[in-house]
């Protein structure tokens, strides 16, 4: 009788778990150390993918704890494509729900933050409007509606998640100071970016995402937060590469 698909790959993830007595060698004989060698080489290479791709988080908790913490995540969230790229999309959702960690509520939104990173360089490329593209009469401006490129996504959370992030990364970064940011992450040549963005610039930003003019998205974030700055805004999205096209709409006369 040969091992069920399910019970080798619950075996597989499992370090405590026995070895399927099914499971054989080319030889025919029982597979137990050669599967527990293999059951090793993928714990660590799938360890060692969570310390990459969430270098802040290991940072923060250390080494050994994200190494037991990764081994946990691995039972929980096994992989579901075999591109490495995509593992730990779960990562800052299982962060959220585990207990032990409860004290530490910035750590999802840290993990939010490093995964859209990731996402964020492996999105396709794009092709970004020149600044003079920008260059219109004020009425036509506020009709306008803007295109992103795929690398672009920006993110809101309670916490100084960009702070937190770049004294992480930064030699001589100041200490985080309490309070919520929106990041905007824009990848204008190889390697992505985090920017904080100014009040209201996460608002703006997701209106026009929602096919908003420029003009109904500023009126709508103005509303909500009257000194949001709408230079400040696109010269990141410019200075990032971030966006893709300029369509203005003009009313019907």
């Amino acid at each position: 009788m040969s091992v069920s698909q399910s019970d080798f790959r619950a075996a597989l993830l499992n370090p405590s778990a026995a070895v399927p007595d099914e499971l054989l060698d080319a030889r025919d004989r029982p597979a137990g150390r050669r599967f527990s060698v293999y059951r090793n080489n993928v714990a660590v290479s799938l360890t060692e993918a969570m310390h990459q791709a969430f270098p802040v988080i290991t940072k923060l908790l250390g080494d050994r704890n994200m190494d037991g913490l990764a081994g946990i995540y691995l039972r929980q969230h096994p992989p579901t494509s075999p591109l490495m790229m995509f593992y730990g999309e779960d990562f800052p959702m299982f962060l959220a729900r585990t207990e032990q960690l409860s004290h530490l509520g910035y750590l999802p939104d840290v993990a939010r933050l490093e995964l859209a990173l990731r996402q964020s360089y492996h999105a396709s490329d794009s092709q970004p409007i020149t600044p003079d593209e920008l260059g219109l009469a004020p009425e036509d401006l506020m009709q306008a509606r803007l295109g992103f490129a795929p690398a672009m996504c920006v993110l809101r959370s309670d916490w100084p998640v960009y702070a937190i992030w770049r004294f992480n990364t930064e030699d001589g970064a100041p200490k985080p100071e309490p309070g919520a940011q929106d990041v905007l992450i824009t990848r204008p040549e190889f390697d992505p970016a985090p920017h904080l963005l100014p009040p209201g610039g996460f608002d703006w930003i997701t209106a026009m995402q929602a096919g908003r003019t420029i003009g109904q998205a500023f009126e709508a974030t103005t509303a909500r937060t009257p000194a949001f700055d709408l230079g400040a805004t696109l010269a990141l999205l410019l200075q990032g590469s971030a966006i893709t096209s300029v369509t203005i709409e003009r009313p019907e006369t």
